[in-house]
């Protein structure tokens, strides 16, 4: 299966990677590289953390026990792992070898912003302080740490790269610079692009928390990835699976896709969101994505949340998958 065009065509690699059984992967949360090209999957799983080569065999895994429930991963230049744990309310630093570095912020006990659970219409207009359900967090410019706030919050938070809380922005709502469940980030070194998922957008901030821009032309964007070529890689859960328990799938929007815009937001590339979500040709669930050294392309999917209120099968459904670029 190929897929892309251009200088952008990738082909899929079947059967990637050998997980193994002992592993009892339901899904794969986050992916992403380290320097090596080795590929660190965050899965609701026996083992959280699960490592691979690049052609897929598997190297090991560690973390059982230690998650709430895993949600968002990244990895430093540092070669350390922070890993976002959504309902443990926290943001923590690992070796990968699975020694814990640091807690970034506070943990455990969800701040109070009004919020239900993941309902995140209940937040209060003034928002609150770090964490209700974070999502994920990336490592922008200077080394500072800004991690998006999430599911019952609706904030970007920004932490110095020892880890001292600096400041915050952002508060619910549809209007520029609000946010209605931040879910992903990623950067070009210089600005900070945030899916700012239920508004269907992209909000591009400075380090200061200035907006800069916001592009539209998105279904629901779970994640962002800012590639070494300067290409901006947005994973797109789309309208018809992944839904809270007040929607109904709207079937006349996109599903779940891959769009691929340049840095001033003019689309290069796009596939999936067609309709056909279980098909291979298509996305089921977007929910991260990475690229390696060589601009292979990583992705994971919620396969097991995302049909929770739909009701598909799918079993039978990757949900950790390789694209090598051709």
């Amino acid at each position: 299966m190929t897929v892309g065009s251009g200088e952008l065509t990738f082909k899929a690699v079947p059967g990637w990677p050998d997980v193994p059984a002992e592993a009892r992967l339901i899904e794969a949360i986050g992916v992403a590289v380290d320097p090596r090209d080795r590929v660190f999957v965050f899965a609701r799983a026996e083992l959280p953390i699960l490592i691979f080569e690049a052609d897929g065999r598997y190297v090991g895994g560690w973390g059982a026990g230690q998650f709430v429930r895993p949600h968002g991963i990244t990895i430093a230049s540092d070669d350390t792992l922070y890993l976002t744990d959504d309902m443990g309310h926290s943001v923590r630093q690992f070796t990968t070898a699975g020694e814990l570095i640091r807690t970034i912020g506070p943990g455990n006990t969800p701040s109070d912003t009004g919020a239900d659970g993941f309902d995140y219409r209940r937040i209060r207009p003034e928002a609150g302080p770090p964490f209700n359900l974070p999502t994920n967090l990336i490592v922008g410019p200077g080394g500072d740490l800004f991690v998006t706030d999430g599911y019952g919050n609706a904030r970007m938070h920004r932490f110095s790269v020892d880890g001292e809380y600096l400041t915050s922005w952002g508060a619910p709502g549809d209007q520029p610079g609000q946010f209605q469940v931040p879910h992903g980030i990623g950067t070009d070194g210089e600005r900070l692009f945030v899916a700012d998922r239920e508004n269907s957008r992209v909000q591009i901030f400075s380090p200061n928390g200035e907006l800069l821009d916001i592009w539209d032309d998105l279904a629901r964007p779970a994640q962002v990835y800012v590639s070494a070529a300067g290409h901006v890689y947005v994973f797109e859960l789309g309208y018809h699976t992944g839904i809270f328990p007040w929607h109904s799938p709207d079937k006349s929007k996109s599903s779940g896709r891959l769009s691929i815009f340049d840095l001033e937001g003019n689309l290069l590339v796009r596939w999936g969101g067609n309709g056909f979500p279980t098909t291979p040709e298509e996305f089921y669930a977007p929910h991260d994505l990475c690229l390696d050294s060589h601009g292979n392309l990583y992705t994971a999917e919620v396969k097991a949340a995302a049909a929770g209120f739909v009701g598909d099968d799918t079993s039978a459904l990757p949900s950790l998958r390789k694209f090598v670029r051709c």
